[in-house]
């Protein structure tokens, strides 16, 4: 969705929670925002200044150089696809950093499941183990981070245009890293969780084991010496 802002720019908004705006000043960045209601707003958003440039010469078309993105005019359907791709890059940002707090807490796991072949608290590894899931669910239902935008398929100038966008912010490279790392967490978390499921599961063999043996000793014992 694109809304004009009051005074000058304009602002395009994403129902995973991404803002991008163009052309507005500070005052109006703050009115746009508080105007938006974002559901499980995060505590420190994420954000990514660009410099958007309006090029004279129309026969380079939109192009990134140097970190600056070229456009010969102010056409609606461009300025959606550069917004897509910046509110891509900044939700990879946040999974990037989240992940990393994550691969974190997963090491010491890993670490204890190489030297002693143990797992950990079975509502921990639930916790990794979900959070993984819905990270995944996110990144690839919501935002389709890897997917191409619509407007691209009846417009060869844009088709042409965003893969500029996917190198400069190395989308498709992140989201590939991320994608590994989340499965790597899941794993993880699953082969710990496996380890304390089988040694719960021989705890409770082991019971019944004792529980078989009892038994015999009492029937045994009432034989042996009956009243």
């Amino acid at each position: 969705m694109v809304l004009a802002a009051p005074q000058s720019g304009c602002a395009v908004l994403f129902r995973y929670g991404a803002v991008v705006l163009f052309g507005v000043s500070a005052d109006e960045e703050r009115s746009l925002l508080e105007d938006v209601q974002v559901r499980e707003p995060l505590p420190r958003p994420e954000t990514e200044v660009v410099e958007l440039r309006i090029d004279d010469d129309r026969s380079n078309g939109p192009h990134v150089d140097g970190g600056v993105i070229f456009v010969p005019d102010e056409n609606i359907q461009r300025l959606q696809v550069i917004a897509e791709a910046l509110a891509k890059s900044v939700v990879l940002a946040h999974y990037e950093s989240t992940i990393a707090a994550v691969f974190d807490r997963i090491e010491p796991l890993a670490q204890n499941l190489n030297d002693r072949g143990r797992g950990g608290r079975v509502r921990e590894l639930l916790e990794h183990i979900g959070h993984a899931l819905l990270s995944e669910q996110r990144m690839v239902g919501r935002v389709e981070v890897r997917e191409k935008p619509e407007a691209l398929w009846d417009d060869a100038e844009l088709e042409r245009f965003y893969p500029q966008l996917d190198r400069e912010y190395e989308l498709r490279d992140r989201a590939v890293a991320l994608e590994r790392k989340l499965d790597l967490i899941s794993r993880t978390a699953r082969t710990a969780f496996d380890l304390v499921q089988q040694r719960s599961y021989l705890r409770v063999e082991w019971y019944i084991v004792a529980l078989i043996v009892v038994e015999i000793l009492l029937t045994l014992y009432t034989m042996l010496w009956p009243k």
